[in-house]
């Protein structure tokens, strides 16, 4: 280990954990895959040394316990990818390459996106700050620094996505990509004010079928909860990238209010978690009974 480079250490491992890890049933019954990828908790040492933050702050980005919340897909016959990278280290919801120069001690490569909004944000692959602002790190990175967290870890994770997708889409003539998230509870409505249990998006309507969507969304509204579609969270590069309903690959973002399963200040579940994984176990079990024909495609069998 090169003990000039302040970040090494993380390099082999995430406390005993691999980055990521796919989550199989025996038997992949169904033509769903469920994603997580801000979920992730296990934060280096390292990392957590080059932050200004301390070890609570740092968590404010992350959708805790998501994963621990949809786990029930995988004895319905669905895998799930989730992550153990937290989304504080690395965004595989952005571009491989979206990245602020301002963080870096060297010049980034032609090819990196540094103009777009999230950038903007301090809300790129490699993020600059928390949610609420809060600066990450205590000094510039290197830029290769950055190119090993995409190169080693988001890479694979897209890889890995994509091979599931491709599986499912040979299996079952189509795939169906639902990316669980989870947004703070402030977060409100423009239009109504009103602080939505559950933000369902689909890119205005271009990643997945309609008929998903609402089914989705009535589902949840049954059940009591407030649900508002694309605003303000319309999907993120996940649903673009990997939505293509045309060729029977669709992708659907749930975004979770975090106030129906924890208290945010101590990051902590409480009384509200069993009820709300109760209810998303419902809700999985009634979304993925929809028929092959609201997606337009025949099953195909795996060879």
């Amino acid at each position: 280990m090169d003990q000039r480079d302040p970040f090494a250490a993380h390099r082999t491992g995430f406390n005993g954990h691999p980055p990521f890890e796919v989550l199989a049933p025996a038997e992949q019954r169904l033509p769903y895959v469920f994603n997580s990828p801000h979920s992730g908790c296990q934060y280096p040492s390292s990392f957590l040394e080059s932050s200004r933050l301390d070890g609570r702050a740092i968590r404010r980005s992350e959708d805790a316990f998501v994963d621990h919340l949809f786990s029930h897909v995988v004895p319905l016959g669905a895998p799930m990818l989730r992550a153990h990278f937290p989304r504080a280290y690395l965004d595989v919801n952005r571009e491989p390459y979206e990245l602020d120069p301002k963080m870096f001690e060297d010049r980034l490569p032609p090819y990196a996106n540094v103009r777009s909004i999230r950038v903007a944000g301090g809300l790129g692959t490699v993020a600059r700050v928390v949610s609420e602002s809060h600066e990450i790190y205590k000094h510039r990175l290197p830029v290769s620094e950055a190119m090993y967290r995409i190169e080693e870890i988001y890479k694979p994770y897209h890889t890995t996505l994509r091979r599931m997708l491709a599986q499912t889409h040979v299996t079952f003539g189509y795939a169906i990509l639902i990316d669980c998230h989870s947004m703070p509870s402030s977060i409100r409505c423009q239009s109504t004010d009103i602080r939505p249990d559950f933000i369902l998006g689909d890119r205005y309507g271009t990643s997945c079928s309609q008929e998903l969507t609402n089914y989705a969304a009535s589902i949840l509204i049954g059940m009591g909860y407030t649900v508002n579609r694309n605003k303000p969270y319309a999907g993120g590069f996940i649903t673009e990238h990997y939505g293509r309903p045309s060729r029977g690959l669709h992708a659907l973002q749930v975004e979770m209010n975090r106030g129906l399963y924890m208290d945010e200040a101590t990051h902590q579940p409480h009384a509200g978690f069993l009820e709300l994984k109760n209810n998303l176990e419902a809700f999985a079990r009634e979304l993925t009974s929809m028929p092959d024909s609201s997606f337009g495609a025949e099953p195909i069998a795996a060879e």
